[in-house]
């Protein structure tokens, strides 16, 4: 502890593993610490099951039909990775992936009216979708067309379309797309969780539908990969690859007291010792009267003895219910993994909903998500705050210079598809 470092990181979560091992590998002089005695922080993925059980203050043990606890590992907060996105690339640019193996997520399904529907992943399952009439894939097909087309870069492409002026309101529009096909769009390809988008410069949700695109591209059956072993993997990878570049990490050590002198911060308090730093790196949970409130999301947690209904008997998928299906202002969201990501016992299945809060009656918003997972083995429900920070912010964002290589970068092994 009685040293001086050029980054003092607090906390385990993907985000503060990542900046750790890539500060590692760039040079500079990182100390890791986290009060947990285990990597992930509220990203971490529990095991045993009796841990887990522990966690959500359940007095009884699990019961003989959830088969052993180590063959357990529940996600606190759920997470897919696009195939073709930026922290894929990370995980190339590192080589995180040689600790890692990866799935593809067996499909991504919509919610309207009641029902589930696959979001298509070819043009075949575009034209025998249920999602649109015939009339409307035709005109959907051209505006996908437009989209893959699409380089900001080049104005011949735009078709009239002013990327920083023209809202997608105004897109959908010009391709005359009725509303279903508006939300499973925006929500199920584009991903915002609101349509507060809508009114926006069309820029960003353009680049967000070819990143679906190109995800799904990658590997064909949904844009969605999974680490085998559940989403604690890949602090852990990070992690390790701060080890191994001379990172120091700490585990199971208390912070007392942030140390500041003239109002910047100078290094961290622990068991009465001061390790000095330059910077500083923690999640919110280590400074909070630095940041406020601004929201709450629930997550409800289920243990399933059989894959959901209508997915096709799938080991995996992600189901997402548009806010205009059910008169929210936010989306609701249901991940599903299981016993073939080696996350939970033989013949196991965990879906996890998630939304924002937006009412006194949390589990009840959730209710439609619910519905679609019955029967349910086990049901574990948890509240938490999101935050965002104010004053003089801990969170440092860097812009390093990537080393050059004198190799080209690993390409990430196909994941396992049975």
């Amino acid at each position: 502890m009685d040293e001086e470092y050029d980054v003092i990181v607090l906390g385990t979560g993907l985000t503060e593993c990542i900046l750790s091992g890539i500060m590692s590998v760039n040079g500079k002089k990182v100390l890791h610490m986290d009060r947990n005695p285990y990597y992930g922080g509220e990203s971490s993925s529990i095991t045993p099951l009796e841990e887990l059980y522990k966690r959500f203050g359940l007095n009884d043990s699990p019961p003989e039909s959830m088969g052993r606890g180590r063959d357990w590992n529940v996600d606190l907060i759920p997470k897919f990775l696009m195939a073709n996105g930026q922290l894929v690339k990370m995980l190339l640019y590192t080589e995180v992936t040689r600790y890692l193996d990866f799935k593809v997520v067996e499909g991504s399904f919509v919610y309207k009216g009641g029902k589930i529907y696959k979001v298509p992943s070819t043009e075949t399952e575009a034209l025998a979708s249920n999602l649109m009439g015939m009339f409307e894939k035709r005109r959907f097909r051209k505006f996908l067309v437009f989209i893959a087309n699409f380089d900001d870069n080049d104005p011949k492409t735009f078709e009239g379309v002013d990327p920083k002026v023209t809202t997608m309101r105004d897109v959908y529009k010009k391709f005359d797309l009725g509303q279903d096909v508006i939300d499973f769009t925006g929500h199920a390809l584009a991903l915002y969780r609101t349509d507060d988008y809508l009114d926006q410069a069309c820029l960003e949700s353009i680049n967000r539908i070819k990143l679906y695109s190109e995800s799904l591209a990658r590997y064909g059956k949904s844009p969605y990969l999974y680490p085998l072993y559940g989403l604690g993997e890949l602090p852990q990878g990070f992690a390790r690859l701060s080890a191994i570049y001379g990172g120091t990490y700490m585990l199971n050590k208390p912070v007392e007291e942030i140390v500041t002198e003239n109002g910047r911060v100078v290094g961290v308090k622990s068991e009465g010792e001061i390790a000095r730093c330059k910077q500083l790196i923690c999640d919110p949970s280590y400074v909070p009267d630095r940041v406020r409130k601004v929201g709450q999301v629930i997550r409800v947690i289920c243990v399933l003895s059989h894959p959901i209904k209508n997915t096709n008997d799938s080991n995996s998928c992600q189901i997402i219910i548009p806010q205009n299906q059910v008169n929210r202002n936010s989306d609701i969201y249901v991940c599903m993994i299981s016993y073939a990501h080696n996350v939970a016992a033989q013949g196991k299945y965990i879906a996890i909903v998630s939304t924002t809060v937006e009412t006194s009656n949390p589990e009840g918003e959730i209710e439609p998500a619910l519905e679609l997972l019955e029967p349910i083995d086990q049901k574990l429900v948890t509240q938490s705050s999101s935050a965002c920070g104010t004053n003089a912010c801990f969170s440092v964002c860097f812009r390093f210079s990537p080393p050059e290589r004198t190799t080209p970068p690993p390409t990430l092994r196909p994941p396992a598809t049975t």
